[in-house]
């Protein structure tokens, strides 16, 4: 089944209403970026006012947004990519998944917004370290960054070798081990996991290539050591302190970093912009971020 069909069926079916209604900003904009030729890729775009560019984490899709998307719509036009070999973009086959690919796939995005006014970006988990290196890339565009929880800002690219991806990519697979990763991203579990997180945890699974750009993606490196320099744009980082996805010692490098301009969150897992997403609208509505 195509990302299209699979996409064009969750509208209507997915246990999440603020997901189905998310989709309905669903469009699929053809890009074209080094040597990857033309395709369709999903974005969604919903709201009014100043543009925010959402970037999703490590084999997510742009659905983590739903529970944020409206709380933040009626100040913004969101937009809302899925990475590039993640979510339920295509994937060309004979293509080598990494960092750069997925920042090129950006870059042909930015050029096709108005260059008039300035982009937000909210990058949480590996969108983090994503986001951190677009506001590098395009100092004249980006304005403003909101980090949750953002995975890869220290550390060296540590790539997996052939066999190792694979038997990694197997594991992810598995239902049982994608329940237990759900529910560890979550500050309280047995309270707000169920069907519904677990289905959208899970969906984009079912595109074609998923498991092949995913162990392609471990065999890079992926994203890593990309908090220095700190970009000059104005910078806030939550942290959930009942995140058990970044461990103590990532947690430490990120404050050694970032000094104050991290704030640990309370009753919050690695997902801020779902365990806490009206504190995370406050944090991006209220007054701008601390230089």
């Amino acid at each position: 089944m195509t990302s299209k069909r699979i996409l064009e069926n969750a509208a209507s079916t997915l246990l999440d209403p603020l997901a189905r209604e998310q989709l309905q900003g669903l469009d699929w904009l053809e890009l074209s970026f080094t040597d990857i030729g033309p395709d369709h890729y999903p974005v969604v775009t919903v709201g009014s006012g100043p543009p925010v560019l959402l970037l999703h984490g490590f084999d997510s899709s742009h659905l983590e947004f739903r529970r944020l998307v409206p709380l933040l719509k009626t100040n913004n036009t969101l937009i809302i990519p899925d990475l590039f070999g993640f979510g339920f973009c295509p994937r060309p086959e004979q293509t080598s998944y990494g960092p750069e690919l997925v920042l090129n796939h950006l870059d042909a995005l930015l050029d096709t917004l108005p260059t008039d006014e300035g982009i937000g970006v909210i990058g949480a988990s590996m969108g983090g370290s994503v986001a951190m290196e677009l506001a590098r890339r395009h100092p004249q565009r980006i304005n403003r960054l909101l980090l949750l929880a953002p995975a890869g800002l220290d550390g060296k690219p540590m790539p997996l070798p052939p066999v190792l991806d694979q038997l990694g990519v197997w594991f992810l697979g598995r239902p049982g081990v994608r329940r237990g990763l759900c529910r560890q991203a979550f500050a309280d579990p047995d309270s707000n996991v169920g069907d519904p997180e677990i289905e959208i945890a899970s969906l984009h699974l079912q595109v074609p290539g998923w498991a092949r750009s995913l162990a392609s993606f471990a065999r890079s490196g992926g994203f890593a050591g990309c908090g220095t320099p700190l970009p000059y744009q104005p910078l806030h980082v939550l942290w959930g302190e009942q995140d058990r996805i970044l461990r103590a010692p990532q947690k430490r490098a990120a404050q050694d970093l970032l000094g104050d301009k991290l704030e640990a969150v309370a009753n919050c897992g690695h997902l801020p912009h779902i365990d806490q997403p009206e504190l995370v609208a406050k944090r991006w509505l209220g007054s701008e971020c601390p230089p």
